[in-house]
């Protein structure tokens, strides 16, 4: 059971990264700090579409607008630090 535990929380983790990836590379896209018509930038940018959006869609909706400012990337990123912090201190636990 330990291993499933450890398994969610890589994956809790790697999403993090995939979040964080994606903001970044939204703002560099916005910027024209990469090429858009790159091959390879189309497809990194792709692949982090696909796999934030769904995520993502469902928060922008309920989200107020704020003038251009999309906050929920740190609204994903507090809902996976609350699902890892409650996986490690109340599930983790009472496995062990």
């Amino acid at each position: 059971m330990l291993a499933l535990i450890q398994t969610v929380v890589l994956a809790l983790d790697l999403y993090w990264w995939i979040i964080i990836v994606s903001a970044i590379f939204s703002w560099l896209y916005a910027f024209n700090v990469v090429n858009s018509r790159n091959q390879f930038v189309g497809t990194i940018g792709n692949f982090l579409f696909r796999a934030t959006e769904p995520v993502l869609a469902p928060i922008r909706r309920f989200m107020p607008d704020l003038g251009g400012i999309d906050i929920s990337p740190i609204i994903v990123l507090l809902i996976l630090f609350f699902l890892r912090q409650f996986i490690l201190t109340t599930i983790a636990p009472l496995i062990l």
